[in-house]
């Protein structure tokens, strides 16, 4: 389960370039995000662990980038977070994929969100002044939204002030992956947040999607709290290992 969800992810959040390695995923987005900008050890290979070590290295240092392993208890080779913490690789932040059945799920009587396709202006704009991206790397953001292949649905609730808060989800293979959700920082706590991820599952729901995932942050009790009320429950951790 913990490959299938991160090959789901893969896909939901594109790299621009991407090579395979011995059955390690070498990604780069423009340093943009750890996710899009990282070696996924998802598979097993025959060459010798500190020869592939070395060999990403050398791709992220002549992009000009950190090296950067995403990891989780089923990353190819066993061994392989011993052997990058040896070399000097820190640990960084640890996130758990959370998993929700929707077979039993009931969705909200009235869908509250605005729904679509595509991200307009309106929803790309309000994502990055919620969530605080700075301006150089807004066009990246965008340009990994685009790239999406699988079936999305981008959620925006508006108020009488505009949009207060936003989400994305990616549908692929009877799962439905949520990413981006946010909340205008001045209108927390009043049910916003959960009504967008409410109104996507519901979406999803009718789409054919049968179960759902998202990655939160063990440092972000705030968003635990709101996806625990919600139905999910954690499945996996994963985490960074990091060298500049």
């Amino acid at each position: 389960m913990i490959t299938r969800i991160e090959e789901l992810s893969l896909n939901a959040w594109p790299a621009f370039q991407t090579q395979l390695l011995d059955g390690w995923v070498v990604r780069f987005a423009a340093g943009y995000t750890r996710r899009a900008n990282s070696v996924l050890a998802l598979y097993p290979g025959p060459e010798a662990l500190d020869q592939k070590i070395d060999w990403c290295e050398e791709i992220y240092r002549r992009n000009g980038l950190p090296v950067v392993f995403k990891l989780t208890t089923a990353s190819q080779p066993a061994g392989l977070d011993e052997r990058l913490a040896e070399r000097g690789y820190r640990a960084e932040a640890e996130t758990i994929v959370q998993l929700l059945d929707l077979a039993d799920w009931t969705g909200p009587e009235h869908c509250a969100s605005d729904l679509g396709g595509d991200p307009d202006e309106a929803w790309q704009t309000a994502f990055a002044r919620m969530s605080g991206i700075q301006p150089q790397n807004q066009a990246t953001h965008a340009r990994i939204l685009a790239a999406i292949q699988p079936e999305c649905c981008y959620a925006a609730l508006r108020t009488n002030a505009g949009i207060v808060a936003c989400g994305l989800g990616v549908l692929q293979a009877g799962f439905l992956g949520l990413f981006d959700i946010v909340v205008d920082p001045k209108f927390r706590r009043k049910g916003y947040g959960e009504q967008v991820v409410r109104d996507l599952l519901a979406w999803g729901q009718n789409n054919g999607a049968q179960s759902t995932y998202l990655q939160v942050m063990l440092n972000n009790p705030a968003a635990l709290s709101l996806y625990f009320k919600v139905g999910y429950r954690p499945a996996y951790t994963y985490w960074y290992r990091v060298k500049n």
